[in-house]
């Protein structure tokens, strides 16, 4: 890999980012392009950005240098950050959800996006076996040292699932991952491919009202976070093999004191 000249790009990236706030936007895109063909791996999330601006299509996912970046500088204050001031709650309305629908215990959780282990924790008395993984390899550092899981993987989630063949798993979660995926196919089909028939999936998901989405299944928000219509998260589970147990409007955290709308997902693996 070519070395990316950092000095050009931190100085490219701050213009972009001051353009941004300036209310230039045509310029700020300019500038974003230019961080872009410094660094195309995209480690600084510019095509996030740029979409996040109304230029250019939504990319299918965020660029995996982005979220790895962001995750490792994040991890050893990620939960302090999540729950405590953007008040994530969406472990606990999993387990409560589980709990109500009468749904476990289960044998084998495969934790995908498992982070620092919060919805670990928060499952763990109601699984036997726990599988976890992650981009972040800092991330997975902090869940290896609470010693939740039985098994940690650092990787990147659609190429797991692909690449896996242990035995299924009969729970999958995937809480605060959509935000990062634009286009759902392959993380459904995956979790599907890794899963016993009848196994349950539950998955967060942000959302805007209809009239910002304007009939488009996904596009990225103003956090340079994807958020998805109700109706593409339907579509594609049933395209996938999922019958949908129940889905929640709920609050996924709050973000510059306003809280953002989502979903919470519980779908079922209908067939081998």
């Amino acid at each position: 890999m070519a070395k990316i000249d950092e000095e050009a790009l931190a100085e490219a990236y701050n213009r972009a980012l001051a353009l941004e706030k300036a209310g230039d936007i045509d310029a700020a895109v300019k500038a974003y392009e230019e961080v872009l063909a410094i660094d195309p791996d995209d480690h600084g999330g510019a095509s996030v950005r740029i979409a996040a601006l109304g230029r250019g299509e939504a990319p299918p996912k965020a660029p995996d240098a982005y979220v790895e970046t962001l995750f490792d500088q994040h991890a050893e204050a990620f939960e302090d950050i999540l729950v405590e001031q953007l008040g994530y709650t969406v472990p606990m309305m999993v387990r409560q959800r589980l709990q109500a629908l009468d749904l476990g215990p289960f044998k084998r959780l495969l934790d995908l996006g498992c982070g620092t282990g919060l919805t670990g924790g928060t499952l763990r008395d109601m699984v036997d076996d726990m599988t976890g993984i992650d981009i972040s390899e800092k991330m997975v550092e902090i869940a290896h040292e609470k010693d939740l899981y039985e098994t940690l993987y650092v990787a990147e989630l659609e190429d797991f699932l692909e690449d896996n063949d242990d035995e299924p798993f009969d729970l999958v979660t995937a809480t605060d991952v959509l935000p990062y995926l634009g286009a759902l196919e392959p993380l459904f089909f995956g979790a599907a491919e890794n899963m016993s028939a009848g196994g349950i999936f539950v998955f967060s998901s942000e959302t805007m009202s209809q009239d910002v989405m304007a009939g488009r299944p996904f596009l990225v928000g103003p956090h340079q976070r994807f958020v998805h219509a109700e109706a593409y998260v339907r579509e594609r589970l049933a395209a996938t093999g999922f019958e949908i147990v129940e889905i929640t409007d709920i609050n996924v955290r709050m973000q510059d004191g306003n809280p953002s709308p989502g979903h919470l997902v519980i779908a079922k693996k209908t067939q081998n």
